[in-house]
């Protein structure tokens, strides 16, 4: 009875197991680890684990990271034609992972506004910055075990939907008029994990009513790198910025500092260079130890072996600087490990910092870094090294050294002239991935003759910072033997590293600054430890781009009769047998171009303010205005090396091999580019405000306007025939002016602003014109030349319209 009783319970049970078999899996909820991560999945170890099912995308979060606070970095990888280049950074933001009931919360967290945890007001500030949830999740499963539980979500939403945090940059949707996301044709490419970041690549495809190309489809389809990294329990000690040392910085609003408003703070981007326990003695006896963690740089392996000497030197030059702040062996250059060496290795992997090798037509070379918010620290930089740097290096070298300088006198250079080329664009990006941004007020240090100096060149280069664009010497002439042609790492270089990155062991943030100040103090005045900041619109004729020395005259004659040099020899120096005349065009262009950029040294001292930064506890002005007879002699310089025809730059035998038409076009556009520059509504206004304020000792306005319209009508009083050239000029001259009488400022970053309605910029205006209009009627009458009759006439016409508008 008890077997025949057990049998039927046996086959009973049996039946309901087979039954609950063949129930359907439930929709949703948490399941069992195994059900979602199978036994097909791809699974890569790292930060997370990432598991790749069919298309599905998982991440198993350790439960130990969530709080933790991950920064999120997106940029364009690769583009459409005429939408940036790749590498440009999108967004970037500090993330948090959170658990909450069944769902996985990826939070914002800003930066931009603080206050100590011990504060009252912190409470406050945590109120009033509540963190947006970026994106949820479903719980699929937990997974429980000994190493440490974890939490499964899938990710593919985050890269697959139009997230606007990992997508292009709100000012290119708004440019191209981008309308949606085509989920159709956006997909995720691959997600890597690392130890301490992960690295994902989508592409996303934007409906588009206006492309920047490829117009028939109506879309814009673009890669985007998206990386997380894992932030450092520890945040590093702060630096807090001074404006008298240039670096790149992060801001942020403090609340907690007791002072009566809101104050904003800047505390300098910088690497995580400290002392070894077991060496803090020999530091402060002065001697130099090697840092807790060196800065390492790994050359990609695309690299052209020929190259990788050069670009290792660049990053090493460097150790000098890092010396001056008490290490040694700070920064180091290494080949990246080969595939067999090291078949994980990896540029994306946050650990490495790679010099990566692009092959790219983009002539250019750029040096980003990824900081802490919290405190500055760069986690990383990739230096990206397009390969066509190589063409712009190619054309500096040669328009602005060839006059002296037999190796430049080719299209092609030896190995070793590009290679030391290369080192000096190497150590420029490296001082950027280090914080140093450029230092465009080095330059004027030197005096101008003092580059013309071997023994001076040598010692010091051509400028105390390689920040600076100050390119190669084309100040030193054919007689100037071993001339020095190009900067190294120089002394401010090295003062910046070490007021940046010196510990000052046993101190704050805050108590270490009145040590920072000493610092600058020691130097205040020596205009070898300036820092001029790069300017959008140059009104500090003192920091400028691609300047040599303190006077801007001097430098551009000595730069000019250089120029004349190269001019005769430009077709046999760029000869190449079998070829057509390409390089040609090419370095012509270049010599025009660094002629116009002579042109712009001197205009910029007209209306020119000096900018030197200080403090309270310094003497002088911060901001002064150039002097009335460096103006005028800026004037009269324009009006010798432009104004009048620059005959020298026009040569036949060149045009009749580069070009069927163009030369007068070219030199109308040399001319009316400094033209309009002179002409502006900025420098006009301060040329005002300094006649304003310095009364006969300054350069006014009215003496600018009167020295310019004499001197490009200086033919007028004698009856002289113009060119074509001049005539350009002159009628090039009147529509400027007519644009002063009829338009207002745009608006320009930078720029001094100006009512031009209501300041005399107009008044002046109208009677220049009038002035000039009897002259013109008078010239008309006194020239013999027709066809300068004509053009007389023409310009009374225009004139008179002007100042009497046809209603």
């Amino acid at each position: 009875m008890q077997d025949a009783q057990a049998q039927f319970w046996k086959k009973k049970n049996k039946k309901k197991a087979q039954t609950e078999q063949k129930k359907p899996e439930p929709k949703g909820g948490i399941k069992p680890y195994n059900k979602v991560i199978t036994k097909d999945a791809i699974t890569d170890e790292g930060l997370f684990k990432v598991h790749k099912i069919d298309k599905k995308e998982f991440y198993e979060i350790p439960d130990s990271l969530f709080g933790r606070e991950m920064l999120m970095v997106s940029r364009i990888a690769k583009t459409a034609n005429g939408l940036g280049f790749g590498g440009g950074k999108a967004n970037t933001q500090v993330l948090r992972w959170e658990k909450k009931d069944k769902q996985v919360l990826l939070r914002v967290v800003s930066y931009d506004v603080y206050a100590n945890d011990s504060l009252p007001i912190h409470e406050a500030v945590v109120n009033s910055n509540f963190e947006p949830i970026l994106e949820a999740f479903d719980i699929k499963s937990e997974k429980k075990d000994s190493l440490g539980n974890s939490t499964v979500i899938q990710i593919n939403n985050l890269f697959e939907d139009d997230v606007k945090a990992l997508g292009i940059p709100e000012y290119y949707r708004k440019g191209y008029k981008v309308t949606r996301l085509d989920s159709k044709k956006s997909f995720i490419e691959s997600i890597k994990s690392y130890p301490l970041n992960i690295e994902a690549r989508h592409v996303k495809t934007y409906g588009s009513n206006q492309p920047p190309s490829n117009y028939s489809l109506g879309t814009i389809t673009v890669e985007m790198s998206t990386s997380m990294i894992l932030l450092p329990e520890e945040p590093m000690k702060r630096r807090y910025f001074d404006q008298r040392v240039g670096w790149f910085t992060t801001r942020q609003t403090d609340y907690g500092l007791d002072v009566q408003e809101s104050k904003s703070i800047k505390y300098l981007d910088r690497w995580r260079l400290e002392v070894k326990e077991e060496d803090i003695e020999k530091y402060k006896r002065g001697e130099l130890v090697e840092p807790k963690k060196q800065i390492v740089y790994y050359l990609d392996r695309a690299t052209p072996k020929k190259w990788v000497p050069y670009i290792k030197q660049g990053i090493e030059d460097w150790q000098v600087a890092f010396e001056k702040a008490g290490f040694k062996n700070a920064i180091i250059a290494k080949d990246a490990p080969t595939v067999e060496e090291d078949p994980e290795w990896s540029p994306e992997d946050i650990r490495y910092s790679v010099v990566r090798y692009l092959a790219s037509p983009i002539p250019n070379a750029n040096g980003p870094h990824v900081s802490d918010p919290r405190s500055g620290e760069i986690l990383e930089s990739d230096i990206n090294w397009y390969h066509n740097v190589m063409t712009l290096l190619k054309g500096w070298f040669f328009i602005q050294t060839a006059a002296i300088n037999p190796d430049a006198q080719s299209t092609e250079f030896k190995d070793e002239v590009m290679g030391r080329l290369i080192r000096f664009v190497s150590s420029h990006e490296v001082g950027h991935t280090l914080g140093l941004p450029h230092n465009m007020g080095s330059s004027v240090a030197y005096p101008v003759d003092s580059l013309r100096s071997a023994n001076f060149t040598n010692k010091f280069g051509t400028a105390p910072s390689i920040m600076d664009y100050a390119r190669f010497n084309y100040v030193a002439q054919p007689e100037d033997k071993g001339v020095a042609l190009m900067p190294n790492i120089g002394i401010y270089d090295k003062y910046a590293i070490m007021w940046g990155y010196k510990p000052i062991l046993d101190k704050d943030a805050k108590d270490e600054k009145e040590i920072l100040d000493g610092w600058i103090l020691e130097h205040a005045g020596d205009p070898l430890y300036r820092f001029g900041s790069q300017q959008w619109i140059v009104i500090d004729p003192s920091s400028q781009t691609e300047d040599l020395g303190d006077d801007a005259i001097k430098a551009s004659l000595y730069g000019i009769a250089n120029l004349k040099r190269i001019m005769p020899n430009l077709i046999d120096w760029t000869y190449e047998k079998g070829q057509d005349y390409e390089e040609l065009d090419f370095m012509y262009g270049q010599l025009l171009n660094q002629f116009n950029r002579y042109m712009g040294h001197v205009t910029a001292n007209i209306g020119g303010v000096y900018e030197y930064y200080k403090t309270y506890d310094q003497e002088g002005a911060v901001y002064t205005h150039v002097s009335k007879e460096h103006q005028q002699n800026c004037m009269n310089f324009l009006q010798e090396q432009l104004f009048t025809t620059p005959e020298w730059l026009i040569d036949e035998n060149i045009f009749n091999k580069i070009e069927f038409a163009g030369a007068v076009e070219r030199i109308r556009g040399l001319q009316v580019r400094t033209l309009n520059n002179i002409l502006d509504f900025g420098r006009m206004e301060r040329l005002i405000e300094n006649e304003t304020l310095n009364g006969k000792s300054a350069y006014s306005l009215l003496d600018m306007m009167t020295e310019l319209r004499k001197g490009i009508f200086s033919e007028l009083p004698y009856g002289k025939k113009m060119d074509t050239y001049r005539r350009n000029l002159q009628r090039a001259y009147v529509d400027r002016m007519e644009y002063l009488m009829t338009e207002d400022q745009s608006k320009s970053f930078g720029n001094t602003t100006v009512n031009v309605s209501q300041s005399d910029i107009r008044a002046i205006v109208r009677g220049e014109l009038g002035t000039l209009l009897s002259k013109v009627k008078s010239g008309a009458a006194r020239t013999s030349d027709l066809t300068t009759k004509y053009h007389l006439k023409d310009l009374q016409k225009r004139i008179e319209l002007i100042l009497n508008p046809v209603k």
